[in-house]
């Protein structure tokens, strides 16, 4: 026993100063980074007014105190792929990552990504102490990527015994789908036992240290993703009979082509004419707010907890989600698609360097949170990222008509959104096409309108070059559209 204490003091030591023990004199001068990922959360912000009855003063706060990107959009509209965008700096069209993908397997078999150097890891050589826990790419990040890992609780738990309301299969073929976790209602009793809770205080602990190099600090929030399982405290912030509901038109898709249903067909999924006649749309509308909420009091944990600590004005700060969520838009309750609200997602910048109190609306990528953040530390921007840094359109006034963000569905499926158009093209080359400004919910296809025929050409131009096959380590069996394209493009 003698010989073993002196080690444990040791291994002590270095855990309370973050790796290294702390040297006097050491002077830090890059900023830290804060790096907050919200899975599945769509633009429901108080800040962002998407919807009446949002209640998110942490993240409201986060956005006054920096800048707000109203209009930013993912890469592919699932979490796997538009996580392994954004840690990559490519899009998925130059992968072939399209669908899942276990995290070890984003650089195997893959000559885009063999020798990419991922975002934390970018940090990590260029000397900082890199830590992340919870789900920051698909699952949580690559064995050994971070100096500190504390991993991801498995799944979506905590869940009760069994399903409130739905069973995860619907209508469909349970050979040919996949089941979903979606379900809603109030559970469990505490916070505490929620994942996103201990991701919180694990953050708040290394937050209390001292270190010796300047460090990446990531966390990845579960909540608002399925299910839509919170406290009852959360549901109580959102009464039932003040609940406004999303816009909905039982038409709307009578005027998108064929490969537009065959993405959207999702049986295993609640359907917004079910959530309709058995009167559950303003109760999952509740649930999914009373999750927004919840993880906006998380987010908030962790924000005063910097605020608080040594580390408050040297540390930059950004806040993403993988993609959007559609709550009874165009039919159902799913991120799942090339439209506005699966793409469009929060994407907030604050710190050292940043403006504070400015909203920009010009469309944006999450791919630009790479270089971005490099700029924003000073740090050498990296040749093989794809996106555009943003801190330029941070610090304009200038009007930025150039600035666009293009999404990708499945293998050649693009939607390109300009500040005043959304095209998409699907790898048949049907597409449709919206007017931004005067039909929001996008219910209007122009795409055979004649007079929009120079709008979509200039679309088309913005569209992908390269389209890479499917990755033979990406997938999404969920529903059979996918398996199908992956299978036969792969004989091409």
């Amino acid at each position: 026993m003698s010989k073993i204490i002196p080690w444990l003091f040791f291994g002590f030591v270095c855990l309370s100063f973050g790796g290294k023990p702390e040297q006097k004199g050491v002077e830090i001068t890059k900023p830290n980074v804060l790096f907050i990922a919200v899975d599945d959360l769509n633009d429901w912000l108080g800040c962002m007014d998407g919807h009446p009855n949002a209640i998110t003063p942490n993240m409201d706060k986060l956005a006054s105190q920096g800048v707000l990107f109203t209009n930013t959009h993912c890469q592919a509209p699932l979490c796997g792929p538009s996580r392994a965008s954004i840690m990559t700096g490519l899009r998925p069209s130059s992968t072939g990552i399209y669908g899942m993908i276990a995290d070890d397997e984003i650089k195997s078999d893959n000559k885009a990504t063999a020798d990419i150097q991922f975002l934390p890891e970018y940090f990590k050589n260029q000397g900082y102490y890199t830590m992340g826990i919870g789900k920051l790419f698909h699952n949580h990040a690559p064995d050994g990527l971070f100096d500190e890992s504390g991993g991801r609780s498995k799944g979506f738990g905590p869940k009760p015994e069994s399903r409130f309301i739905w069973d995860g299969y619907g209508t469909s073929d349970r050979e040919k789908y996949g089941r979903t976790s979606t379900d809603w209602g109030a559970f469990p009793a505490y916070d505490s036992l929620m994942p996103d809770d201990h991701s919180a205080d694990w953050v708040i602990e290394r937050l209390n240290r001292k270190y010796n190099e300047p460090f990446f600090m990531g966390v990845g929030f579960l909540r608002p993703h399925v299910p839509l399982y919170v406290p009852q405290k959360w549901f109580d912030m959102h009464p039932l009979e003040g609940i406004e509901l999303p816009p909905y038109k039982a038409d709307d898709l009578n005027d998108v082509p064929p490969v537009a249903l065959k993405i959207n067909d999702l049986p295993m999924m609640p359907s917004t004419d079910w959530a309709i006649e058995s009167g559950e749309w303003p109760k999952i509308v509740q649930a999914y707010l009373a999750c927004v909420s919840f993880v906006d009091y998380e987010v908030g944990r962790v924000l005063d907890a910097l605020e608080n600590s040594e580390y408050a004005d040297n540390t930059v700060i950004v806040l993403w989600s993988d993609h959007g969520y559609r709550m009874g838009e165009k039919g159902t309750f799913a991120k799942h698609a090339l439209w506005e609200p699966a793409t469009n997602a929060p994407l907030i910048f604050a710190g050292a360097g940043v403006p504070k109190g400015k909203k920009i609306h010009e469309p944006t990528e999450m791919l630009s949170i790479y270089p971005t953040l490099l700029e924003l530390c000073g740090l050498p921007q990296y040749d093989r990222n794809e996106g555009r840094s943003l801190v330029g359109l941070m610090k304009s006034n200038a009007d930025e008509s150039d600035y666009v963000a293009i999404t990708t569905y499945g293998m050649n499926n693009h939607a390109v959104r300009t500040n005043d158009f959304r095209y998409i093209q699907y790898e048949d080359g049907l597409g449709e096409l919206y007017d931004e400004n005067a039909d929001l919910e996008e219910y209007e296809n122009l795409f055979d309108d004649p007079d929009y025929k120079d709008v979509i050409q200039d679309s088309k131009a913005l569209l992908p070059v390269v389209n890479k096959k499917w990755n033979e380590h990406s997938q999404y069996t969920f529903q059979p559209y996918f398996v199908e394209q992956k299978a036969r493009t792969s004989k091409e």
